[in-house]
């Protein structure tokens, strides 16, 4: 089996058109034909069935590219790992983040990092909190900001960096725009707006309001954070968010009110494989990125 077969199985498997593959791989169409077939001949099995035009995985196909793209992912970081040892400074990192943590945490330690370490590389990628842990476990990214910060999984390392409440968006105009603070339940008849179900943001709003004592009515839902809080300016909804995705960044038309009944909280962190080590560039930016936050909690300790 040679690595070229296995560049080009798993292009096709991606573009799922021998030809279009063929075009990414800018190579004959024949070529990557014959490469297929001889891996198909070596491993005894049919990776692809054709529909119509196109050509589609096996059920065996699928299992073989999950662990060709882990070999391949792992001889990527074999190669980044020799690069960087011969100088971490000018490595490349891939981070993942989810959306809440993507205007304010993310660029305010990138920014901090790249002061000190100008040449490190960074390729950055959004993604849901199932995601950032199976992209980790994965090799598909080195390290990821999340919250919260999952607990019990044996495969991820993790350290926590600050814990963070969530806080109600209110319509400038709410009947509660004078409180101070809100016990969550003065929200049972409001119209919410979510994030979709299966997103972390969603079970953890939803579950404070199970906890008051009430299941919240969610007409309303949306992916995108500017979707969300323009809903609430429009004086459609209210809604529960991380204050972090907040700060700087209060829609017009809008307040936010401090929750103290039940208090909501999350903590946020970074987290990395526990099943290889990081590389020089990654250990330089994991280093400072816990140092910068024992320094940051230390200050606000003493203001």
């Amino acid at each position: 089996m040679e690595l070229r077969q296995l560049l080009y199985f798993l292009e096709v498997a991606r573009k799922e058109h021998m030809s279009l593959a063929a075009d990414n791989l800018h190579i004959a169409q024949s070529a990557v034909s014959r490469q297929i077939s001889n891996l198909e001949e070596e491993l005894g099995v049919q990776l692809f069935e054709r529909e119509g035009r196109n050509i589609k995985l096996t059920y065996i196909g699928r299992m073989f590219a999950e662990k060709a793209s882990i070999a391949i992912n792992a001889l990527g970081d074999a190669k980044q790992l020799i690069n960087e040892y011969l100088d971490p400074e000018r490595g490349s990192i891939r981070i993942g983040f989810p959306s809440s943590l993507a205007s304010n945490t993310l660029p305010q330690i990138i920014n901090a990092f790249k002061k000190e370490h100008q040449d490190v590389r960074f390729h950055l990628r959004q993604g849901s909190y199932d995601y950032l842990i199976e992209g980790i476990k994965r090799r598909e990214i080195d390290l990821a900001f999340i919250g919260p910060v999952p607990t019990h999984d044996p495969d991820i390392h993790t350290d926590i960096l600050f814990m963070e409440y969530f806080v109600a968006l209110l319509p400038k105009e709410h009947p509660l725009a004078a409180a101070e603070s809100i016990v969550l339940r003065q929200l049972e008849n409001e119209s919410f707006v979510f994030f979709p179900k299966g997103y972390i943001l969603r079970k953890i709003a939803e579950d404070a309001c199970l906890q008051s004592g009430f299941r919240p009515k969610i007409p309303y839902e949306g992916e995108d954070l500017d979707a969300i809080k323009g809903l609430v300016s429009s004086g459609m909804a209210v809604t529960l968010l991380p204050e972090i995705t907040l700060l700087d960044n209060i829609p017009n038309d809008t307040l936010v009110k401090r929750v103290t009944q039940p208090e909501i909280r999350r903590t946020v962190g970074i987290i990395s494989p526990k099943n290889r080590d990081l590389s020089p560039s990654e250990k330089l930016f994991y280093d400072f990125v816990i140092r910068y936050y024992s320094i940051l909690s230390r200050q606000q300790e003493f203001d």
